[in-house]
């Protein structure tokens, strides 16, 4: 009697792995399944999300099959993608992301983009410009990349996103441009050493009552800190509206990311310091009032 042979796996092609990853994340309720199922596939083979489809009968070895389900399980326990994947693309540029940094966010590009606007290219004039709370690093090496003849000064209170932004300065050719240092808000700068020329600021703005509201993705993965703006979620934007006063130069700017429902209560702020010129806001890709804009009086 002969003895029977092993079991053969069945073929798994990258477009039977396409599909039932898309379907089973779909009824697992997982935003945008078939994209997702792409872009973690195109991840594991190390290719494109278009190449996939150009090699859509190609089967998948065991390694990249046993890989892919691993981002599945991941995925459907609602870690972010940009966690799985150890990356994100913000303003065109791929930046390191840990679970130790916010996952930068499309509305924070329109602070970018703000900031650069306020800074004059080649005039011949160096600038000083200061990060608060810069996580990733994402925002003070698009400025540094954009504009590199300032000097940029980047602060966390996180020794592990100071790490994580210092490697993404690196990556991107920016690392001497800027100085990194820990602290919370301004507290580590010294008196003598003001004279900023703008501050940029991705502040958390979420009010604490909240959290139970978010997505998973967020409230059980990203840094609490990163986000959580206290009672009201004005805490941090009202601490950086008074004390950037002492260190920015007269006409210097600041910017702000702000909830897309606190234009009303950054001006009242605003106001209140009786400081700056009246505030500019900035309205992000759904129409919101993202980026609040005060100028030094």
């Amino acid at each position: 009697m002969s003895n029977p042979s092993p079991r053969k796996m069945p073929t798994w092609t990258v477009l039977d792995a396409l599909q039932w990853t898309a379907g089973y994340f779909d009824t697992h309720g997982i935003d945008s399944p078939r994209l997702t199922a792409e872009i973690l596939l195109a991840a594991v083979l190390q290719t494109t999300r278009i190449d996939l489809y150009m090699r859509h009968d190609q089967p998948l070895a065991e390694e990249e099959r046993a890989a892919f389900r691993q981002m599945i399980r991941r995925r459907v326990s609602h870690e972010p993608v940009a966690y799985i994947l150890g990356e994100k693309e913000f303003l065109g540029r791929s930046f390191t992301i840990t679970p130790d940094v916010l996952i930068p966010r499309p509305e924070t590009e329109h602070l970018v983009e703000a900031a650069l606007e306020r800074l004059p290219e080649n005039d011949g004039h160096s600038r000083k410009i200061l990060d608060l709370g810069t996580g990733s690093g994402a925002i003070v090496v698009c400025l540094a990349a954009q504009r590199p003849e300032n000097r940029y000064f980047a602060m966390d209170r996180s020794l592990a996103a100071l790490q994580v932004a210092r490697k993404n300065a690196a990556a991107h050719g920016v690392a001497r441009l800027i100085d990194f240092f820990a602290g919370s808000w301004l507290s580590p700068v010294n008196a003598d050493c003001a004279g900023f020329d703008m501050i940029v600021s991705n502040p958390p703005y979420i009010p604490s009552a909240r959290f139970r509201d978010l997505q998973p993705e967020v409230s059980q993965y990203e840094p609490r800190m990163a986000l959580d703006g206290a009672g009201d979620g004005l805490f941090a934007i009202s601490q950086i509206l008074r004390t950037a006063l002492d260190y920015l130069l007269p006409g210097g700017f600041l910017l702000m990311e702000i909830g897309w429902d606190q234009k009303a209560a950054a001006e009242k702020l605003c106001r209140g310091t009786g400081a700056y010129a009246p505030a500019e806001f900035v309205r992000d890709y759904g129409g919101h009032d993202r980026v609040a804009v005060l100028r030094k009086n």
